[in-house]
C-alpha cells in the first residue's frame, strides 16, 4: 500500500467524492488494494446511499452476505485495531445491531469490547440460531481478558495472604520455599552449590478456615459494559481459588446474586441484565447480609454512581460497612479503553468518607487487589490511577 504518498492518504480520508479534485492535482490512480480500502470505508463513512458496495433500495437495508464480504475485506486490508474501530462505527452509523445477530457475521467479527457489550445488551433478542455464535464471540473477549489478568491476579492473591499454616500433603505448587530453605541451610552441599532439603514444608491450600471474603457488587446499567466484562473475568478467577470466597452481585433496581455462575465467565456474563434503572443503596443492603467476618471481608462497589434511588441511603450503607470493619473500595465505571465514567458529586462524597473511590485500568487490577489484601493504603495508588485514566 502506497502510504508514503500523502495524496493517496488524503484521498482515502476524504472519500470518493474528492476523486475528481485529486485527479486535477495530478494524483496517481488508486491501486487495486487502495480501491478496496476505499470501498470498505465508503460503506460506513460515505453518503447515505452507499451501503456495503451497493445502492440500497427504498426500504431495503444491506443484506447479510454483503456484510460478510465487507467484513472479510476489512479484515484483510486493515490491522485489528482499525477493524475494531470501523466495526463499531458500522453498528452506530448503519444500524447493524439486528444484523449482528446473524451467526455468519458473529463468527467473522474481530473481538471487541464495545461489540461484546452490545451483544450482552441484546442477548434476550438473539435468535436460537445465533446463540452459540454469540457465546463464541463473547468467549474470545473473555480469553483475551483472562490472558491479561489471570497470572498476575493469582500471584497477587498468593503474595498477599498470610500463609503460615503448613500441610504435610506434598504438592509442588504449595511448597513454602523461604521456610524450606531456611530450615535446611545446614544441608548445603558445597560441591553442588545447592541446598539439599531434608524436609520440605508445604502451605495448607486445602484449609478454608479464615478465608478472605470478596464481594463484588456490580452495577449492570447500560453504561457498564466494559466494567462488567473485566469484573466478571476477575470474579471467576478469584472464585477458582480456595484462598478466597467470592460473591458476585448484580444490580439495577433489582438484585441478582450471580455467585452460582462463577464457574464459567461466559455463563456469568450472560447472567447480567444490562440496562434499566439503578438502586445502589438497595444492593449494598443485600451485600451487608453476605458479611460474616467484617475484618476478613473486602467489598467492591463497581458502578458509575448514577444513583436512581436514595443517595443518602447509599452513603449511609457504605459508611456502615466501613465502620463495621469491612474494607470498602469503590471502583468507578470505565469505558473507551479505560476512561472513567461516573457521577462526580457522589464520588466526591464517598471519597470524603475516606473510602477509596477511583477508576482502575484492567492491567492494574491485580496490583490493586494485592494492596487491599495486604491492608495497604490505596491513596497513592488511586492518585496514580487517576493520572493514567485522565
Amino acid at each position: 500500500m502506497e502510504w508514503n504518498d500523502p495524496k493517496t492518504r488524503w484521498r482515502l480520508i476524504l472519500g470518493t467524492e474528492s476523486q475528481q479534485s485529486f485527479e486535477g492535482m495530478g494524483a496517481s490512480p488508486l491501486s487495486q488494494e487502495a480501491m478496496l480500502m476505499d470501498s470498505a470505508l465508503s460503506a460506513i463513512y460515505g453518503g447515505p446511499d452507499e451501503s456495503f458496495g451497493q445502492r440500497s433500495g427504498a426500504g431495503h437495508g444491506p443484506s447479510a452476505p454483503h456484510i460478510s464480504k465487507w467484513l472479510g475485506d476489512l479484515r484483510s486490508l486493515f490491522d485489528p485495531e482499525m477493524v475494531a474501530v470501523v466495526q463499531n462505527d458500522a453498528v452506530e452509523r448503519k444500524g447493524l445491531k439486528q444484523l449482528l445477530l446473524e451467526p455468519e457475521l458473529l463468527d467473522g467479527l474481530e473481538p471487541d469490547l464495545n461489540l461484546a457489550s452490545t451483544l450482552l445488551m441484546l442477548k434476550d433478542q438473539i435468535p436460537q440460531k445465533s446463540k452459540e455464535s454469540a457465546r463464541r464471540f463473547i468467549r474470545k473477549i473473555v480469553e483475551e481478558i483472562n490472558r491479561l489478568l489471570e497470572q498476575d491476579l493469582r500471584r497477587a492473591v498468593t503474595a498477599a495472604l498470610n500463609r503460615r499454616a503448613h500441610s504435610p500433603l506434598p504438592s509442588a505448587a504449595a511448597i513454602d520455599f523461604p521456610r524450606t530453605i531456611q530450615r535446611n541451610l545446614r544441608h548445603y552441599n558445597s560441591d553442588l552449590g545447592v541446598v539439599i532439603p531434608e524436609k520440605v514444608w508445604f502451605f495448607d491450600r486445602s484449609s478454608r478456615i479464615n478465608r478472605w471474603n470478596i464481594i463484588l457488587d456490580i452495577d449492570q446499567s447500560g453504561s457498564m459494559g466494559e466494567s462488567i466484562l473485566y469484573s466478571s473475568v476477575m470474579a471467576c478467577i478469584l472464585a477458582s481459588m480456595t484462598a478466597v470466597q467470592t460473591h458476585v452481585v448484580a444490580f439495577d433496581t433489582q438484585i441478582m446474586d450471580l455467585t452460582p455462575l462463577c464457574a464459567d465467565p461466559v455463563d456469568l456474563l450472560f447472567g447480567f441484565q444490562m440496562g434499566g434503572g439503578t438502586d445502589i443503596a438497595k444492593s449494598i443492603a443485600y451485600c451487608q447480609g453476605l458479611v460474616q467476618e467484617p475484618a476478613k471481608t473486602i467489598f467492591f462497589l463497581i458502578s458509575d454512581l448514577e444513583e436512581g434511588g436514595n443517595r443518602a441511603a447509599l452513603l449511609r450503607r457504605l459508611e456502615e460497612l466501613k465502620l463495621s470493619g469491612v474494607t470498602v473500595v469503590t471502583l468507578l465505571a470505565i469505558a473507551d479503553g479505560g476512561k472513567p465514567y461516573y457521577d462526580a458529586q457522589t464520588a466526591q462524597r464517598i471519597a470524603a468518607m475516606e473510602i477509596p473511590c477511583f477508576a482502575c485500568t484492567p492491567e492494574r487490577l491485580p496490583e490493586m487487589l494485592e494492596r487491599v489484601l495486604k491492608g495497604q493504603s490505596l491513596e497513592e495508588f488511586a492518585k496514580m490511577s487517576a493520572k493514567k485514566t485522565s
